[in-house]
């Protein structure tokens, strides 16, 4: 009794997994074709290089993301594999399902047919119409008889709609199992592809640790770079605190002066005066979500809550490009040694435009001895762009998302990159999951 109670529960259960795959099917199609075009990005940065003699953390950091691209691929060529195996075993229960229902309706329609052969003669359904007590009941007789044909009748359709149903569900499964060999053919060849980039890796490893020395000189180089940019971007923030400090006090002023002319008070009701020194500002008073290290204007709280309200929809700063060094503590790997980025480190054609990924105020254009940087303020969060060869806009100008500021500089193994920053207030965030890709 129990396993006739579950069993339509199953059988739910097998229909509505069994209508998921599609769904599953094109969600894993579309991740496999964004990591096949970092892929794509990837190589043709890397190729550029790749024949370079002096080895660099971008081109192990580059060889790294290729690996986890291509571990990602092969775990979705996976999941497609366990979904392919869960549709044919769901598939083989619902044919023996079928095949069990066509066996009971068989033999039911075998059974109707041998009674109707055993009561062939039309002198026994005349005798069975006639031998009725009442013209109604000899209607209803009647009416049974036309009802009992429908119902043999209906037996001869629903055995063929089964059939029909057998049918499809082999042809799915042919077709499924077609699809697992395509895919398996597929993980073979990712997984050779990725052995081959694990041995490439090995090798660029192998030749960074033997010049020790001169990766330590790349990793101190690039922190007395970003202690320098960190310094001039507090300094930038200090300024802009200080001069919204000093803004938001001539305005307070400048209200109280507009309203002793234009309001006189009859001294007589007129309240008491402040403390000396207090500055009182008689207008409502803002409601704000947050307090920020720089006081905001209206249109500068409004462009940060914009900013947030973005989260993983940013543009990228140029067409293409990818991450050769993540946000915070990165292990070099096959050495004791690490590397602190405040950002991200992205890899992009030499020359290539770089471009602003929100609106925003231009607080500083400045150069680092070695490459320009750029910082924009977009409320309480800023964004800088470091690295660049050369700008094209200026200090105090309002810019746009995906506006060009300027162009990337060149990386060591001659391609070219760019370091992106994300504050908010004077605390660093990881800019990678606010970029849209």
């Amino acid at each position: 009794m129990r396993k006739k109670i579950l069993l339509p529960f199953f059988l739910f259960g097998c229909i509505a997994i069994g209508n998921a795959q599609p769904q599953d099917k094109t969600q894993l199609e579309k991740e496999r074709q964004e990591i096949q075009r970092e892929l794509q990005e990837i190589q043709g940065m890397y190729n550029k290089v790749k024949g370079q003699t002096k080895q660099n953390l971008a081109q192990l950091n580059m060889l790294k993301r290729k690996i986890d691209l291509q571990e990602q691929y092969i775990s979705s060529i996976n999941k497609e594999l366990r979904s392919i195996d869960d549709d044919i075993y769901l598939s083989e229960l619902e044919i023996y399902r079928l095949n069990k229902q066509l066996d009971t309706l068989k033999s039911q329609y075998a059974k109707s047919i041998v009674y109707s052969y055993k009561n062939r003669s039309n002198y026994d359904y005349v005798n069975f119409i006639f031998s009725a007590s009442s013209f109604n009941d000899a209607v209803k007789r009647i009416a049974y008889l036309k009802s009992y044909r429908s119902y043999r009748e209906k037996q001869v359709s629903t055995i063929q709609e089964t059939q029909l149903l057998i049918a499809q569900r082999k042809k799915q499964q042919l077709v499924r199992k077609d699809q697992k060999n395509v895919a398996l053919q597929t993980q073979t060849k990712q997984v050779q592809q990725l052995d081959v980039q694990r041995k490439e890796r090995d090798a660029v490893v192998k030749d960074l640790k033997s010049k020790e020395k001169d990766l330590q000189k790349q990793i101190a180089d690039k922190k007395n770079r970003d202690a320098k940019l960190k310094n001039a971007i507090f300094a930038i923030i200090e300024r802009e605190r200080l001069k919204a400090i000093e803004e938001e006090k001539k305005r307070l002023i400048a209200i109280k002066e507009a309203e002793k002319k234009n309001s006189p008070v009859d001294p007589k009701t007129k309240p008491a005066d402040p403390k000396p020194g207090t500055i009182v500002d008689k207008r409502p008073k803002p409601v704000t979500a947050e307090k920020t290290y720089v006081p905001l204007n209206a249109n500068e709280t409004a462009l940060a809550a914009s900013f947030k309200l973005n989260y993983g929809k940013l543009p990228w700063p140029v067409d293409n490009g990818v991450v050769c060094s993540n946000f915070g503590t990165n292990k070099i790997e096959g050495t004791l040694l690490t590397e602190d980025n405040p950002g991200i480190t992205i890899c992009t054609g030499a020359g290539a435009a770089v471009k602003s990924i929100f609106d925003g105020e231009v607080l500083s254009v400045f150069n680092m001895g070695d490459g320009m940087a750029v910082m924009i303020k977009h409320g309480n969060y800023y964004t800088i762009y470091s690295n660049l060869s050369s700008t094209s806009i200026a200090k105090g100008a309002t810019v746009k998302a995906r506006q060009v500021i300027g162009k990337a500089g060149n990386d060591d193994s001659g391609g070219g990159k760019i370091d992106l920053l994300l504050m908010l207030d004077k605390k660093n965030i990881n800019p990678r999951p606010w970029l849209s890709r």
